[in-house]
């Protein structure tokens, strides 16, 4: 799997004409390594069939916000990974952060549905990240390895490696506070540092993204440390031109 990833989160905004606006906008944007779109589940049919028509399907790949970790069945309201990939979806966020804050999902279930993408043959995007409340205790590296050596413990690093890990401080999604460059480093190389002891080939492949405010005017920055591998974006990502200068961040 090849590092370089910017993945935009449209979290729950959205609507059949802006999907439509969107695409129109990213076609006529230069962005370099691969973009990533993550909308409601709802508009990943539609985005699938403008991706394609607007020639992007060699440069934009489709990912779901979530799933249940069960295929089908008596689960109303859910979506399975089966599901979000006959829907056009490549790839799955687990454990964001939101997910845990608001339907507390724990270290368990997010195991369990990265092993669901993994069977769906989705390419799955663990999030972890420590609170602020977390961090100023002193346990940030805790909290993060916890999120991490769960999956390891299901899913062992071959099914770690093909997907990735995203890198959010919940303390810096959408207060405008962002990880200085030092800061994501250094946490991003705990993840690889993390990884090594199970794998040095994957802990070198695998992609690690920096989520937590990230735009136009901060990417550079950070996609400039050694263990940075591109950008998990939410509010930014909401302008196709924001986006893709982001993008353009990754180019040496």
């Amino acid at each position: 799997m090849n590092r370089g990833i910017v993945a935009g989160n449209w979290k729950m905004h959205g609507s059949r004409q802006f999907v439509i606006d969107y695409l129109s906008a990213l076609a006529g944007q230069r962005f370099d390594g691969r973009l990533l779109l993550i909308p409601p589940a709802g508009y990943l049919s539609l985005l699938a069939d403008l991706v394609a028509q607007h020639g992007l399907s060699d440069r934009v790949e489709l990912g779901a916000q979530n799933l249940h970790p069960e295929a089908s069945g008596p689960f109303t309201g859910e979506m399975s990974g089966e599901m979000l990939k006959d829907l056009g979806a490549a790839w799955v966020l687990v454990g964001h952060s939101e997910r845990r804050q608001f339907a507390g999902e724990d270290n368990q279930l997010v195991a369990a549905k990265f092993v669901a993408a993994l069977r769906a043959d989705l390419k799955p995007i663990l999030c972890v990240g420590e609170t602020a409340a977390e961090r100023e205790a002193g346990s940030a590296a805790e909290v993060v390895v916890g999120q991490l050596e769960a999956v390891l413990e299901l899913a062992g690093i071959a099914g770690l490696a093909q997907g990735g890990v995203a890198y959010e401080p919940v303390w810096a999604i959408g207060t405008g506070k962002t990880a200085t460059p030092a800061l994501a480093q250094e946490m991003h190389g705990l993840i690889r540092g993390g990884l090594a002891k199970a794998s040095s080939q994957v802990a070198a492949t695998i992609p690690v993204l920096y989520g937590g405010s990230v735009k136009g005017s901060n990417a550079r920055a950070l996609f400039a440390e050694e263990d940075i591998d591109g950008g998990l974006v939410g509010g930014a990502s909401l302008e196709a031109g924001e986006l893709a200068a982001i993008a353009r961040c990754l180019a040496p």
